[in-house]
């Protein structure tokens, strides 16, 4: 094995260690484990209980409302499942000191983030497969037209909400306060990312400005991925999924730049 083998071994054998006790931190907190289990699910029963079975687009045709939400719950399980739940680890790690100690450790920055992160993006990559399942088996949504695309579009969107969870942290004092902080995105997101209305049932000039948010383009290629495309999926999700890669640049970008590892004075 050759030394850049060793060294990769080492990080991944360190990230795990780590992530297996943020595991052990996420099932004690009943409240954010069952918000990351119940919740994605949850909303999908419930939006697809009490929304019309079809949408009016600004072009007067008619969406059947399973496929927008079944793909929308996608969008759902980033955003609480990664986001939310991130927000208020990495709150809890710092201002329990946490952070702090590990960084004079053999673990690297980068290692300390990412292996916080690993519990919560796991739970949230399940969730998506058992998303694609309801959809395919209990709404009768078609199965995905082209699964890569689907994937790449989850991936990117998992590390765009994680930055952003990193990033927004910095902004949040205490535990208590993640709830209010991480509020004015996913209320943005939900009700602007086509979650639970797709964007051509908006106004145009509203539309306009929906997809201008984080997490617009990530839907829009996920949407593209599991429903397809008339010219194809990876043509049509091209131009979405670079928009979602310069999102999730800037999203890494200012996690690195304002990210804090001790308690705010």
């Amino acid at each position: 094995m050759s030394s850049t083998q060793s060294q990769l071994v080492a990080v991944g054998g360190r990230m795990a260690a780590l992530g297996r006790a943020e595991v052990m931190m996420l099932v004690r907190n009943r409240t954010a484990l069952i918000s990351a289990l119940v919740l994605p699910l949850g909303s999908l029963w419930l939006m697809h209980s009490t929304t019309p079975s079809s949408f009016s687009t600004t072009a007067g045709s008619r969406l059947e409302a399973a496929p927008v939400l079944a793909t929308g719950t996608i969008g759902m399980v980033l955003l609480f499942v990664v986001y939310s739940t991130l927000v208020s680890a990495y709150v809890a790690r710092r201002e329990g000191l946490v952070l702090k100690r590990l960084r004079t450790g053999q673990l690297a920055d980068g290692e300390i983030v990412i292996g916080t992160a690993l519990p919560a993006v796991a739970v949230a990559l399940v969730q998506c497969v058992v998303v694609i399942g309801v959809g395919v088996t209990v709404l009768h949504v078609e199965a995905p037209a082209d699964p890569l695309l689907l994937a790449v579009g989850v991936l990117i969107g998992t590390v765009l909400v994680a930055a952003l969870a990193a990033a927004s942290s910095a902004l949040t004092r205490t535990v208590e306060m993640a709830q209010l902080t991480t509020m004015p995105l996913l209320l943005v997101s939900v009700a602007g990312s086509g979650l639970v209305m797709p964007l051509a049932a908006m106004p145009e000039r509203l539309a306009d400005l929906c997809r201008l948010l984080p997490l617009t383009p990530v839907m829009d290629v996920v949407r593209i991925g599991w429903l397809g495309a008339d010219e194809g999926p990876w043509k049509a999700g091209l131009p979405h999924l670079g928009s979602a890669v310069v999102w999730t640049v800037i999203a890494a970008w200012a996690a690195v730049r304002w990210f804090r590892w001790e308690p705010r004075k």
